[in-house]
């Protein structure tokens, strides 16, 4: 958080950056542990945006399975000056689409902020597979899990319960912006068979609350043409520069932004208003 990233930073043109734990965070240790590191993580950090305010913004790291004490540290951590919080996918093989953790989305909703599902290696029950060609990571493991997520959360009628609550996933979405049109099909289909009990009817489609409650950022996808794609179908405003840093520190690929087909108004949004909306920066 000091000299070297400021540089890098300066380096590609990028005046502040949101900063969060990354995975597996601290949702791979039991849930008292995991509740005490989060708060010790979270004053740290603060501590370094408050020595650059200018450069940095964050957000906070929370204990998803200890909901109640998730949501506390939520509230917690925007009241020292945070902007939301990161889960990093999966909890010990569990999805936020159960009811147990929707007090961390009451929690979200009511604070007016958002969560941030970041990648996480798929869980043993999925991870057999990829394994074995070594596609469990960044090449196509993480999005694959990190979308099953946030379709999950989206089938299970979360965005129903809470129709303002907002959800940032990187990489363009983790594809599903590419599925939008089958997601709708194919569930309509599956809703009206009535052959899953934990797949009822919406009251939207399921392209909607991905236009209307999820942004998505660029990050570690760097190629004009899907990035244009998505700013086509969910709307410019939805889609937020980012490098994935410092997984990818690849100066060049501010290069695509700065030259992608589209006016400087949509420029903005995407290098920075959007960001400034969605994090209240």
């Amino acid at each position: 958080m000091g000299a070297q990233r400021l540089a890098h930073m300066d380096e590609t043109g990028i005046a502040k950056q949101l900063v969060f734990l990354t995975a597996p965070g601290v949702q791979v240790f039991d849930a008292p542990t995991a509740v005490s590191l989060a708060r010790d993580y979270n004053d740290e950090l603060i501590g370094h945006v408050n020595a650059h305010p200018s450069r940095y913004a964050a957000l906070a790291a929370i204990a998803p399975h200890a909901p109640d004490e998730a949501a506390k540290e939520l509230e917690r951590g925007i009241k020292i000056g945070m902007k939301g919080a990161v889960v990093n996918s999966h909890t010990q093989g569990r999805y936020l689409d159960e009811e147990e953790f929707w007090p961390i989305f009451e929690a979200a909703e009511a604070l007016d902020v958002p969560i941030y599902i970041h990648p996480n290696t798929p869980p043993p029950a999925m991870i057999a597979p990829f394994l074995a060609r070594g596609l469990d990571g960044a090449v196509f493991g993480f999005a694959v899990e990190t979308g099953l997520h946030l379709l999950r959360i989206i089938v299970a009628g979360v965005f129903d319960r809470f129709p303002k609550l907002k959800i940032a996933v990187g990489h363009l979405g983790e594809g599903l912006p590419f599925w939008l049109f089958r997601l709708d099909y194919m569930h309509r289909s599956m809703v009206m068979s009535q052959r899953y009990a934990g797949a009822g009817p919406l009251q939207k489609k399921v392209s909607d609350y991905l236009k209307e409650n999820v942004w998505i950022t660029t990050s570690g996808m760097q190629w004009a043409p899907a990035i244009l794609f998505c700013m086509q179908v969910l709307g410019p405003e939805r889609v937020l520069y980012a490098m994935d840093y410092p997984y990818q520190f690849v100066p060049e690929e501010v290069k695509v932004t700065d030259e992608l087909a589209v006016g400087e108004a949509e420029r903005k949004l995407v290098y920075q208003t959007n960001a400034e909306r969605l994090f209240r920066l």
